[in-house]
């Protein structure tokens, strides 16, 4: 299957890979057309929690430990103020819950700070807060802000971007340049979760289901 997926990326030239990519946005399209972030959330201080939380951790579960934390801790200065050693208990389950309690009051007190503890709304003052990285900033800014700044490239986009022939790099920056240099800007937070969720329900890590996936005459990977 490698050697397949190299040899198809060495015959691509790069106006076929536009156009490949087109019809593989447009099926994508018609089967997730609404496609959005799985992590629940009514603010963007909430998105900003649940994203950080759920680094090396699902959504399923990060969205089963918010809805308590989110109602006992509703402001950035909540956050700040919080007991290490309890938020630790709280978020347990997500897994390195010692980092990422660190992070979470880092970035809250850093909210309450720099920002009245509001969150950003733009890439750069986002990525200056502890705990925050590009992945998790371009989350928040295309889910909440509606502002397409990059393409979030977590394990399910990295996967597919290299399924798909998309992208021979394995640094998620380079990934994500690969795939905004390919990809519509207005598209680039609707790309991002639609590759999440495909990536979930059809083409799964080690059983995919290559025979019912929309794309699987235009992914060089496919075993259809």
């Amino acid at each position: 299957m490698a050697t397949r997926t190299k040899a198809r990326r060495l015959r691509e030239t790069p106006a076929a890979l536009r156009a490949r990519v087109r019809k593989i946005l447009a099926r994508l399209e018609r089967e997730y057309p609404d496609a959005t972030c799985a992590l629940h959330h009514r603010s963007a201080l909430d998105l900003l929690v649940a994203t950080i939380l759920s680094a090396q951790s699902t959504d399923a579960r990060v969205n089963m430990v918010t809805p308590a934390l989110f109602a006992k801790y509703k402001t950035a200065a909540d956050f700040g103020s919080a007991d290490p050693h309890v938020l630790e208990q709280e978020i347990h389950s997500t897994g390195f819950f010692r980092n990422k309690t660190k992070s979470i009051i880092g970035m809250a007190q850093a909210l309450v700070e720099r920002h009245g503890g509001e969150v950003p709304a733009t890439m750069e003052q986002l990525v200056e807060l502890p705990g925050v990285g590009r992945k998790t900033a371009n989350v928040v800014l295309g889910t909440w802000f509606r502002k397409n700044e990059g393409v979030v490239v977590d394990t399910h986009v990295q996967r597919l971007a290299t399924l798909l022939g998309l992208t021979k790099e394995t640094d998620p920056v380079k990934i994500e340049r690969d795939l905004m240099a390919v990809v519509p800007r207005d598209k680039w937070t609707w790309f991002s979760h639609t590759l999440i969720l495909h990536g979930r329900s059809v083409c799964i890590a080690r059983r995919p289901k290559c025979e019912i996936c929309v794309v699987n005459r235009l992914c060089p990977s496919s075993r259809v």
